[in-house]
């Protein structure tokens, strides 16, 4: 990837977080501790530390591993650990509907996916979709939206990026009218849930080289029961399963220039892999920062993040987003006028300090020890994944900036292994979903982080994998990259069953 190829975006900065700059001699040390590896032999010096000091030792988690996602960073404080229980309480809370004696927590709704943090991030980890009828899918949105009209007022980043490219361009996508940005399956008692998904597959076998047969499952989502009118016929549909909650702030701590660094827009190298950044606009900076949480990256922070979750899933208003109503639209006038928590010494229905919890705690949920690091077949898989074109989206590791502030130190000047460039890649027509969301195109998804991915069994109870859920395995996964991924993915087709084994073996291992 082209070091230096994004100049072009250097307006995205991280203003979120109070970094020192990096001294000469550091970015040295920096460039040689994450330049690639070419030895395969043994393990790279702290690899095992996934997440540098913070890492959660496998002995912490051992006794019972479907809490491997909900430990704190191991290098935080007496204090700090405190916080993080305080948290933690926020984000298990079952929030309720107002009016309501429980001031502290009322203010569900009035549409909403889910009551608590916790019901969408089971144990902290990967959300699933609907695995059989009458399910729910608690931890599955369906994002929504149309195309905008032509003569649409520009966004903030809409007209930040014309601007920048010098170009007349028009609005992306606005909500859908009736139904917002995103399909709430509840309501609170004396309203109308807004609908629900609804989704069946079709499999299609895909014959690997050796002969092995992968069958793939192509889902085709619907909307059923909407109660507040037709939707309309242009409306675009993005089912997203709840991403694991580990290392959100260590990702957050990664200088943006570190990830601008491998992005190559144009593929000015002709490797086949581009790598673009996602950009949104920072209200509370008014300028446009980094885009690096959620699918597609929409969010540039974990707080953001939060108060996003909050608005959108629960419909809680919080200092960032302070509309009482959550996503309930013009259109839906009973929701607009019910009653709400707003006004009460919170002032929003989740105050700043509440944010500051969840946001403290989601930042320092700790990222498991690596396992088996030295195993003969990981090592394999390792330079099978690095040879095949793997490690050119799911970058290795990077070194998180100097941080100032004691919230801060657990993430501060770590050496991590995401396996992620954080970018977004077109990864073809197989996993499209059609629909553009900010810089992002309806073929394109951000590159998600890999560490944790072999303990999602134990952690969330189940193997499915992508945007949706749809691979049942890791393997599966990969077959249906595409795009910019359509070369790797070719090549562990091609492999022999015992070289696909080695590989699954590393992917596993992380």
């Amino acid at each position: 990837m082209g070091q230096g190829a994004c100049a072009a975006d250097d307006l995205a900065q991280d203003l979120h977080l109070p970094a020192l700059a990096r001294t000469a001699q550091e970015a040295a040390r920096v460039a040689r501790v994450t330049a690639p590896t070419d030895e395969f032999t043994t393990a790279e010096p702290f690899e095992t530390n996934q997440g540098g000091a913070a890492t959660v030792v496998t002995r912490a988690i051992s006794r019972d591993m479907s809490r491997a996602f909900s430990h704190p960073s191991a290098s935080l404080t007496a204090g700090q650990e405190l916080q993080f229980s305080l948290g933690r309480a926020v984000f298990k809370k079952l929030w309720v509907s107002s009016p309501s004696s429980t001031k502290a927590s009322d203010g569900l709704g009035p549409l909403y996916n889910a009551r608590s943090c916790l019901r969408c991030h089971d144990n902290n980890g990967r959300g699933h979709p609907p695995e059989q009828a009458g399910d729910t899918a608690v931890s599955m949105v369906l994002r929504l939206s149309v195309p905008a009209a032509p003569d649409a007022p520009l966004s903030a980043i809409e007209t930040y990026l014309a601007a920048r490219d010098g170009s007349g361009a028009s609005p992306v996508t606005r909500p859908e009218p009736v139904y917002g940005a995103q399909l709430q399956d509840f309501a609170i008692q004396g309203h109308a849930a807004e609908g629900q998904m609804t989704v069946h597959y079709n499999e299609t076998p895909v014959t690997l080289a050796d002969g092995a047969v992968v069958s793939l499952r192509a889902p085709v989502y619907g909307l059923a029961n909407m109660a507040y009118g037709a939707v309309s016929p242009d409306v675009m549909v993005s089912p997203r399963v709840a991403n694991p909650m580990i290392g959100l702030g260590l990702l957050d701590a990664i200088p943006a220039a570190d990830i601008l660094a491998h992005a190559d827009p144009g593929d000015a190298d002709g490797d086949g892999i581009s790598g673009r950044p996602q950009i949104v606009w920072s209200a509370d900076h008014g300028q446009p920062v980094l885009g690096r949480f959620g699918w597609k990256a929409g969010n540039p922070s974990v707080a953001v993040q939060s108060a996003a979750a909050f608005s959108s899933d629960i419909g809680l208003s919080t200092p960032h987003l302070s509309n009482a109503a959550g996503e309930c639209t013009a259109r839906q006038a009973a929701c607009v006028a019910a009653e709400h928590g707003d006004g009460d010494v919170r002032d929003t229905e989740v105050d700043q300090t509440g944010l500051d919890l969840v946001t403290f705690y989601a930042a320092n949920l700790g990222v498991p020890e690596r396992r088996a690091v030295d195993d003969p077949q990981v090592l394999r898989g390792k330079a099978l994944f690095y040879t095949s074109g793997c490690a050119a989206c799911h970058v290795p590791k990077y070194v998180t900036a100097r941080l100032e502030g004691a919230d801060a130190a657990a993430q501060s000047f770590q050496l991590i292994w995401p396996y992620s460039d954080l970018l977004l890649h077109d990864m073809g027509e197989g996993l499209a979903d059609g629909r553009p969301e900010g810089r992002a195109t309806g073929r394109e998804w951000r590159t998600p982080p890999l560490w944790g991915i072999g303990l999602t069994a134990q952690v969330s109870g189940h193997t499915y994998f992508l945007h949706d859920g749809r691979a049942r395995s890791l393997l599966e996964a990969v077959v249906w990259h595409g795009g910019e991924a359509q070369a790797a993915r070719d090549t562990v087709v091609q492999m022999t069953q015992a070289d696909r084994e080695a590989l699954l073996r590393f992917l596993e291992s992380l």
